[in-house]
């Protein structure tokens, strides 16, 4: 995943004429970070994992990202995705660098208390580098509000009430309303102004959704409820399909008590492959990376790609979609309304001061159009896809920042 994510980077560079050396600055983390953890479990035997924290870029303020609890956590895969933060909370002009991190473990083999102890071990270990100005972490795949609360408190416990050092926490401590649903939300905005750059409307359009966890339920919900029409889901069971559209509420009920979609009653099972190719105006892949590749791009049917998933495209499968004509959404714009709200969380935290729902959602709703708007002219402007623009105008405000900070001091032109 590295290799793809420097790919899209050294596109969008080489259209700004970057140098080698400088994009060498740009793309070499700050800071690498691994951890052992060794902890004892329920029943008294020590346990074993490495923790990652890769810190690529803090010139626009403190590093954000997720932590990611799962048995493929390592050192590359950080790498690459600390790097897309970056350039996603420059897309949305939020005053964050990026990070990435995790730890090596499977929590569906452990117990609450064993993922308690080990993220405690984990902030133990790294609290000199994270902190409410230094690095905030946020939830990722396999964490949640409770791992945040936890993070909170370790840290807290050492260098006073800290409820700034993660988002994503629960309401009850300190966490934002509009949180939970905000992936969700952001996609929605984006594939609202999708459509309508293309004379088009959300009633009335259908979407398909690879993926059905927070991003995915929560970006079908409020699809639907713009008009648009679920026609199939896909999930690591199967997947689900009804050509008058998926009752989704139903749908989500249904996941949580099944934890998958296959089964539903709602509508005809098909084999989750499937769905990439699947007939409907829109595909949301919300879930796997690498989903969408040379081998099955030309069986995409849809005309609009919208990446609520980090990396769900391979740069093979990018080219032919560009070659055909689908508008692909890039996930360093469609997925970025988590860090927008973590923003919000983070300020709210900061100010201890608490938003209302309806703010959070209004400034939300502000901040993705603006930064869809600002993608699209820049893509306009420089005679290319969304992808490109979306790391031309990333490249270009990091590049600004740490030229202003004098962090690099080449003499370069970033217009």
């Amino acid at each position: 995943m590295l290799d793809e994510a420097h790919y899209y980077f050294r596109r969008a560079a080489r259209l700004l004429g970057l140098s080698e050396r400088l994009q060498e600055i740009l793309i070499t983390p700050r800071r690498v970070v691994k951890v052992e953890l060794v902890t004892e479990s329920d029943v008294g035997e020590l346990t074993h994992h490495i923790g990652f924290r890769v810190q690529h870029n803090d010139v626009r303020g403190p590093f954000k990202g997720g932590l990611r609890y799962h048995p493929t956590m390592d050192e590359e895969h950080a790498t690459a995705l600390a790097n897309l933060m970056t350039w996603k909370t420059a897309i949305v002009d939020v005053p964050f660098g990026g990070a990435k991190g995790g730890i090596a473990c499977d929590p569906a083999s452990m117990s609450r208390s064993e993922l308690d102890r080990v993220t405690r071990a984990f902030v133990q270990q790294t609290k000199e580098v994270i902190g409410p100005t230094l690095d905030v972490p946020a939830p990722d795949v396999n964490t949640n509000a409770d791992v945040m609360a936890w993070i909170m408190d370790e840290y807290s416990s050492r260098y006073g009430f800290s409820p700034g050092v993660v988002t994503g926490k629960p309401l009850h401590l300190f966490g934002s309303p509009g949180r939970e649903e905000a992936t969700g939300r952001g996609v929605m905005y984006a594939l609202d102004q999708a459509l309508a750059a293309s004379g088009r409307s959300m009633s009335g359009a259908t979407v398909a959704l690879q993926g059905f966890g927070n991003v995915g339920s929560h970006a079908a919900r409020l699809v639907a409820e713009r008009g648009a029409r679920v026609v199939a889901v896909a999930d690591h069971t199967g997947g689900v399909a009804n050509r008058e559209g998926l009752d989704v509420g139903a749908l989500a009920a249904w996941v949580a008590n099944r934890r998958g979609v296959a089964g539903f009653p709602g509508g005809e099972a098909f084999a989750g492959p499937e769905i990439v190719g699947w007939e409907a105006d829109v595909l949301i892949p919300a879930a796997l990376e690498g989903v969408i590749t040379k081998e099955n791009a030309r069986e995409v049917r849809a005309r609009v790609v919208v990446e609520a998933a980090n990396g769900p495209t391979t740069p093979e499968a990018d080219e032919i979609l560009r070659e055909r004509g689908i508008v692909v959404v890039p996930d360093i714009l469609a997925n970025a309304g988590g860090v927008t709200v973590s923003y919000f969380e983070w300020a709210q935290n900061m100010q201890h001061f608490r938003w209302e729902y309806e703010r959070v959602v209004a400034e939300l709703e502000r901040t993705m159009r603006r930064a869809y708007d600002e993608v699209e002219q820049t893509a306009k402007e420089r005679d290319t896809d969304l992808r490109t623009a979306a790391f031309v105008l990333a490249l270009q405000r990091v590049g600004r920042a740490a030229l202003a900070r004098r962090t690099v001091r080449e003499d370069i032109r970033l217009d």
